[in-house]
């Protein structure tokens, strides 16, 4: 069995460009690095076959060494199929995404920015105390002060970040339209 190298090439490149592209936070990016990406397996699938070879149809005279593989080939049908199942997905968390918030882009969490800027402002602390450990609280209150200061910045940032426009439900799937208006009686209607 041999392997083209610059077929594996090409497969390698196209995998490494889709997992990087996978790994951003646009939406529409992560869409084509899953296209991308799936494309560089598919082309890695069959290069790993070997030279290409009589169809795997076995009748009288065909030597069964000439005959090629279809194991990837269905391998490589069934990737392509499930390719395409996940582009639709991810097509559709783009869609949806669009329409609520009018972007692509995948923002931070809040709750993993709370947890990170605790962690930060405890290990600070830590080394706060242990700088002026004889000098008493008041040699560090400055700190102390920027330590709150910020605290309070990343609150503010949270209560902005879940102040959501009505129900969750709505937010998520969509707010139903309004009903119609209701025609007002005509003075000269008979009904």
């Amino acid at each position: 069995m041999t392997v083209s190298l610059s077929l594996l090439v090409c497969a390698v490149v196209l995998t490494a460009v889709g997992g990087v592209l996978i790994h951003t936070r646009s939406l529409t990016r992560v869409l084509i690095g899953v296209i991308v990406c799936g494309n560089g397996v598919n082309l890695f699938v069959l290069t790993t076959t070997g030279r290409a070879g009589v169809p795997p149809l076995l009748y009288p005279g065909v030597a069964h060494t000439r005959v090629t593989d279809p194991l990837p080939q269905a391998i490589v049908l069934t990737a392509v199929v499930i390719t395409l199942a996940t582009t639709a997905f991810v097509l559709a968390m783009v869609y949806r995404s669009s329409q609520l918030t009018g972007s692509d882009f995948v923002p931070d969490d809040v709750e993993d920015r709370r947890v990170v800027l605790r962690a930060e402002i405890a290990e600070e602390r830590a080394e706060l105390r242990e700088l002026h450990r004889g000098e008493g609280p008041r040699a560090w209150r400055d700190e102390r002060r920027e330590q709150r200061r910020r605290l309070r910045a990343d609150r503010a940032f949270q209560a902005r970040a879940r102040d959501a426009t009505g129900d969750l439900w709505d937010d998520i799937l969509g707010a139903d339209p309004p009903p119609p208006p209701i025609p007002a009686r005509q003075e000269n209607d008979p009904r």
